[in-house]
């Protein structure tokens, strides 16, 4: 039976773990999908820090942009994360930077995703919750992440925001 769920919340608020460890508790075999475009040095580090934590039980999948590539039928699914993910959206639409654009291919490429029967854990970040940049491109982002996390809260079974390690439901 399909499910989605969505973890949200700030930066180091637990939202990754908490998704692990749901998912560990759904599937003795999780898949973990990171949607992460490593750019230095020490983003590399949080990564390997996020590998580490994983033990051998978990297939690991990176995919940047094209979750629709991927049929996970049947299996517990984290994906990790929603933010990472649209800015590879944005990195592949630069020349124009057409926020809606940027958003109808996400949209497309979720429902594709999730049209499998599995369940989903997305891990998201609330980005919008602090004042209003004075930098456009910033702005652009903060309403495409809002857009898209409320797109798939519109879709989730459950929405769970983390702050400080605590869960909160929402859904």
């Amino acid at each position: 039976m399909k499910r989605i769920i969505l973890i949200t919340g700030g930066q180091r608020s637990g939202k990754s773990n908490k998704a692990e460890q749901m998912a560990l508790s759904l599937s003795k075999t999780p898949v973990y999908v990171a949607t992460a475009h490593i750019w230095d040095d020490e983003f590399r580090e949080r990564v390997l820090i996020h590998q580490e934590r994983r033990g051998p039980q978990w297939t690991n999948i990176e995919e940047e942009i094209h979750l629709s590539r991927l049929d996970l039928t049947g299996r517990v699914v984290v994906i990790d994360c929603v933010t990472l993910w649209l800015t590879n959206f944005i990195s592949v639409d630069e020349p124009t930077l057409d926020i809606k654009h940027c958003l109808a291919m996400a949209k497309k490429e979720f429902d594709a995703f999730t049209a499998h029967d599995a369940t989903y854990i997305f891990v998201t970040n609330e980005i919008g919750l602090g004042g209003v940049s004075d930098n456009a491109l910033q702005r652009k982002f903060t309403d495409l992440q809002g857009w898209m996390n409320q797109y798939i809260a519109s879709k989730a079974d459950e929405v769970i925001l983390m702050i400080s390690g605590i869960e909160v439901k929402i859904k």
